[in-house]
């Protein structure tokens, strides 16, 4: 997708790593067809099992964002949780994918808390904490300054 919450932010970083990036979206023909050329899929389209396991290449690497109720009388909710991939049989043609739930949540805490603290140390007149080094690499807790072995 191309929303402002993943698709674009997504598409940037992909970018600036030196990906070479298509973003199919619901105004897409026949998005099956790009999907197919990816070696990367980040799928975050809102609706449930949309993405088929047929759609991937075989060894893709599938980054499942979405999250739906699906319904499902066994459950005893009434419903179930699943992604915006077809997970069950994308597991079988992909080299990874991210389960839902439990895949890209506990990062995206992450990210909401490291904002929440950025935010804290902005209103206190400090720098936030970067992300990246010069070179584009994660910043390791030690170049910060921060010691990680400490409880």
């Amino acid at each position: 997708g191309r929303s402002r919450i993943v698709g674009m932010p997504v598409s940037g970083l992909l970018t600036g790593m030196d990906c070479t990036v298509t973003m199919v979206h619901s105004q897409t023909a026949e998005p099956e067809k790009h999907v197919k050329r990816a070696d990367i899929v980040v799928a975050a389209v809102g609706q449930p099992e949309f993405v088929k396991a047929e759609w991937l290449k075989p060894g893709a690497i599938v980054i499942d964002v979405g999250i739906n109720n699906k319904d499902d009388s066994n459950d005893p909710r009434g419903y179930r949780l699943v992604g915006d991939v077809d997970y069950e049989e994308a597991k079988k043609v992909s080299s990874f994918i991210t389960p839902v739930p439990g895949g890209v949540g506990p990062m995206t805490v992450a990210m909401l808390l490291q904002n929440s603290l950025n935010l804290a140390r902005n209103s206190l007149g400090l720098p936030p904490l970067p992300m990246f080094n010069d070179l584009g690499s994660p910043i390791r807790f030690e170049e910060q300054g921060i010691d990680s072995t400490a409880a």
